[in-house]
């Protein structure tokens, strides 16, 4: 059976149609000018805007004076184009240690508009960081890149590239680009993962070198440590005042206080937690 060309056609047309539904969208181009806060999407090569950042005032954040006296003054020499650091944000869970960089971000913003985009990479993407900073090498605008929960376990070697980013690289860091991490571990590695090198390496204190090093790469270390009761209840005060809430002292205390042993510690993430509870059994919204 012969087919025409007038036959042909709408058969090739119709083809190509199908093939252009099953194919998958393009990413969206890269607008660094678009928003002030981003997340990297590596399998589309996007980062995308993020419309409203999830973040508490700066002013908020009790109990952390000294980590936020230190993060402002690094992130505020970034932007001015003056010479600033890598920073590792360590310690025990809910201790503010993203609530400040998201916080400092915002802070800067405030005093300047657009002054500093916050762009985030997940920890499963950290491979992707040369193609990364290669985009964001091109922006006119400082770009702080942030990775929430980092940290590598047995058999992981993403590390190495991440080392090489750091400082390590060819092309190093891009002069208009800084990287925040926040880590549950001081050195990123998990104690065990340090004991197999020991045993394992022929050269024992050489591999854990080649570990440890990896948060030697930053040059900023801010320690962040569970908060003791008089800190737990000003944070708790903090958020009363900033919301509105009025709560006589004594009432306040004692349902904050129960709220951190049944909770096992106190934390700025519990303590938020602890007023929100506090907030929705008042009927207080959180505008």
């Amino acid at each position: 059976m012969t087919i025409s060309d007038s036959q042909l056609l709408p058969l090739l047309t119709r083809i190509a149609d199908a093939l252009d539904r099953m194919a998958p969208p393009a990413a969206p181009a890269n607008d660094l000018k678009g928003a002030d806060a981003f997340v990297w999407h590596a399998d589309q090569t996007w980062l995308e805007p993020v419309a409203e950042v999830s973040r508490i005032d700066l002013a908020l954040l009790k109990g952390i004076d000294r980590q936020r006296d230190e993060l402002v003054a690094n992130t505020r020499r970034f932007v001015q184009g003056l010479p600033a650091n890598n920073a590792l944000l360590w310690g025990a869970r809910g201790t503010g240690k993203s609530s400040i960089v998201k916080a400092v971000h915002g802070a800067l913003n405030d005093e300047a508009p657009g002054s500093v985009a916050l762009v985030e990479i997940h920890r499963e993407d950290i491979p992707t960081l040369p193609r990364l900073l290669h985009i964001l090498r091109t922006a006119e605008r400082p770009c702080i890149l942030f990775c929430d929960d980092l940290s590598f376990d047995s058999q992981d070697d993403t590390y190495k590239p991440l080392k090489a980013v750091l400082e390590g690289g060819v092309e190093g860091r891009p002069r208009n680009v800084i990287f925040y991490a926040t880590s549950n571990r001081r050195h990123l590695l998990s104690r065990t993962m340090i004991e197999n090198e020991q045993s394992t390496a022929i050269h024992a204190s050489e591999a854990v070198e080649e570990k440890v090093s990896l948060s030697d790469r930053f040059g900023l270390w801010l320690g962040f440590h569970n908060v003791d009761q008089p800190t737990f209840f000003d944070i708790v005060r903090g958020y009363c005042t900033h919301y509105g809430l009025d709560i006589a002292d004594a009432d306040l205390k004692q349902a904050a206080n129960e709220w951190s042993v049944t909770r096992g510690s106190r934390s700025g993430r519990v303590a938020w937690q602890f007023f929100q509870d506090l907030a929705g059994r008042h009927g207080k919204r959180l505008e």
